[in-house]
């Protein structure tokens, strides 16, 4: 079986159907998708349309159950809140209810299990990054005890990409585009980011898992930021360049990232 797993959309048009068509060459037999499918971004009901369209399995994200009223946006920082509102003002009666469908928690017998955050602790795991060894060694814990019997849990949330594996009492991130997997270990796995970057990294990413090979790669896909950065602008979901300082513009010239920096503070 080989799987496509992607995460956090944030409603990017343009990273989406870029991610979709690189799929479409990889021969996978299902696309995973981690949640997030909304916020942030201009056209949460074309995503949605998308990921339907194509099959994929998902689970909920904490942008995707705020915008369907199931957790407020208390923690969220007052750019993710107005979007979140936005969101649900546009989406229709069935896109709103599609998301409040969409399970915490979603497996692939004896394969993957799919969570957004964390796979613990039970309840707010959605919320809960898997940015520190002590959480993700909780989440091991969490794999190790699971009733699919599966070894590797896939995550996002935090928008960074990382393959992690335990063997015994060792755990390491893994380095390098391509990972061959061991039955002797479980592994962590975050695709990154399709629609929101935070990092040096300007493509979007995604992982297939081939499990009858037991290999693990990394894909990096190009798409116009720029065009997202606009049209999320004129709904009046980021600050237009006027109201940018000026020292920090250059960063804004190549797309979402340089925004990402300055008001999304690392929280949801």
């Amino acid at each position: 079986m080989r799987l496509a797993i992607i995460s956090d959309v944030h409603a990017n048009l343009e990273a989406l159907r870029a991610t979709l068509g690189d799929i479409a060459c990889r021969r996978v037999d299902q696309i995973v998708c981690l949640g997030d499918i909304v916020g942030y971004h201009s056209e949460p009901e074309t995503c949605i349309a998308l990921l339907r369209q194509a099959g994929a399995l998902c689970v909920a994200g904490n942008h995707d159950r705020a915008v369907a009223g199931q957790i407020t946006t208390e923690t969220f920082s007052a750019l993710a809140a107005r979007a979140v509102a936005w969101t649900r003002a546009r989406l229709s009666a069935d896109d709103l209810e599609y998301l409040a469908r969409l399970p915490l928690q979603a497996s692939i017998q004896d394969e993957l299990v799919m969570v957004h955050g964390a796979l613990h602790p039970e309840t707010g795991c959605e919320s809960v990054r898997l940015d520190s060894d002590e959480r993700r060694r909780l989440s091991f814990s969490a794999l190790i005890a699971h009733s699919s019997r599966a070894r590797i849990c896939a995550f996002g949330h935090t928008h960074h990409l990382g393959i992690y594996e335990l063997r015994g009492e060792q755990m390491r991130m893994n380095q390098g585009e391509e990972v061959a997997t061991s039955g002797q270990a479980y592994y962590l796995v975050n695709p990154g980011t399709v629609g929101q970057p935070r990092s040096s990294e300007k493509r979007a990413t995604y992982l297939v898992l081939d499990a009858t090979l037991g290999v693990i790669a990394v894909r990096r896909v190009e798409y116009d930021a720029a065009v997202t950065l606009a049209k999320t602008q004129k709904e009046g979901l980021l600050p237009r360049s006027h109201s940018i300082p000026a020292a920090l513009r250059p960063a804004v010239r190549w797309g979402v990232r340089g925004l990402s920096r300055m008001w999304y503070d690392g929280r949801p």
